[in-house]
């Protein structure tokens, strides 16, 4: 008689958590599909963003892009902001932070599927964006582009707030004329800073 042999049933692990760390959901656990490398913004390093941007926060327009998981922009809105939009390519991930807004019964939040880039190059109809988070894929160049669109395209207005995340071993970014680094801190490979728009 053959021996038995165990099968594997470990399951890949398909799904990742993310934890609103304040405000109206505070400690609402929600899933997300672990797709595209998607990295959400650290409990840690959300909790010291959140610490700069709150005297801005209630009542406030943002726009989440590379939005992935959605965290940055779910802990904008649990905080206080008036609206979030969030902005991904991923399929998948899109589905899953409508899903997750539907339970949180988020009526003040707008997802869409594109490209950020062609996003940003559409009508805003001068709706201006008092905050604006940017946590682009690593090693793809975005974050330059990207804020020279963001305020050719007037999505900023002076005083409005940019964080964005990059490489820490990078220099520091080229920016629009007038935008001015307000915070800046380094967590392991991640450099985050936080710049106000002149």
């Amino acid at each position: 008689m053959m021996p038995r042999t165990r099968k594997n049933t470990r399951k890949t692990d398909t799904t990742g958590r993310v934890r609103i760390i304040a405000g109206d959901w505070r400690r609402r656990s929600l899933e997300f599909p672990a797709v595209d490398d998607v990295r959400p913004t650290p409990d840690r390093v959300r909790e010291t963003v959140f610490n700069w941007v709150a005297p801005v926060l209630p009542g406030s327009r943002c726009l989440d892009l590379f939005a992935g998981s959605g965290a940055l922009g779910l802990e904008a809105l649990s905080r206080g902001a008036g609206k979030a939009t969030f902005v991904d390519q991923s399929r998948a991930l899109m589905k899953a932070l409508r899903a997750n807004l539907a339970t949180l019964d988020a009526g003040n939040a707008d997802v869409v599927e594109a490209d950020v880039m062609a996003f940003l190059g559409r009508e805003n109809g001068g709706d201006a964006m008092d905050l604006v988070f940017l946590d682009p894929p690593f090693r793809a160049g975005f974050v330059e582009p990207v804020c020279d669109r963001l305020a050719a395209e007037a999505w900023v207005k002076t005083g409005s707030l940019v964080y964005i995340e990059h490489e820490s071993d990078l220099p520091e970014p080229q920016l629009p004329p007038g935008w001015a680094l307000s915070r800046r801190k380094t967590a392991g490979q991640v450099c985050y800073s936080l710049y106000e728009v002149g």
